[in-house]
């Protein structure tokens, strides 16, 4: 049986890497994006790994994983920015951005964890491309929460759309690790 819990773990440590290395080169520049401005991004993300899926080629030469990587560190990078609200300035150290991260990163895990003791790991049998359309779907949702000005009716928030594209990018990455789309 495969360990949901360590394999997030190690996915996401890949994600924190990253994150940890873009903080060196630029710092918490990302503090100045409003939440709109995050979303508009992990959408950029997520549309050019559909359109790889669906062309099957890249002209610029790198394959659609990092794009799942930027998605997970900007859906954190979005969480930051609706607790703290945006700044115009880079207000937080990087060990305060990345400690951040990390409180971020286990609610999200937690909350993946409880889901999946719900739905029986049913993510396991998906495929990757349903995790981007899923992605997809959660932005448009997003989106619309924005638009209004984070007023729903019945739905989950921002918060809670930011998290579920966190999760499934790290499941397809986790299924990528598996071997699956190699």
């Amino acid at each position: 049986m495969k360990n949901t819990s360590s394999q997030y773990d190690a996915v996401v440590a890949r994600c924190r890497e990253l994150y940890i290395k873009k903080m060196s080169d630029y710092g918490p520049a990302w503090r100045i994006l409003r939440p709109q401005s995050v979303t508009d991004q992990i959408f950029i993300k997520a549309k050019r790994i559909r359109t790889l899926e669906i062309n099957g080629e890249t002209k610029v030469g790198e394959d659609i994983w990092p794009e799942f990587v930027g998605i997970v560190n900007y859906g954190v990078m979005g969480l930051i920015q609706l607790e703290l609200g945006y700044s115009d300035k880079i207000d937080i150290t990087r060990e305060e951005a990345l400690a951040l991260y990390d409180k971020h990163i286990a609610a999200t895990k937690k909350l993946m964890m409880d889901k999946n003791t719900d739905y029986g790991e049913a993510w396991r049998d998906m495929r990757v491309s349903s995790y981007t359309d899923l992605i997809l779907s959660k932005i448009q949702r997003t989106k619309e929460i924005e638009n209004h000005d984070g007023a729903t009716l019945v739905s989950e928030g921002v918060d809670a759309n930011y998290q579920d594209m966190i999760n499934y990018a790290v499941f397809a990455l986790i299924k990528h690790d598996e071997g699956e789309g190699k």
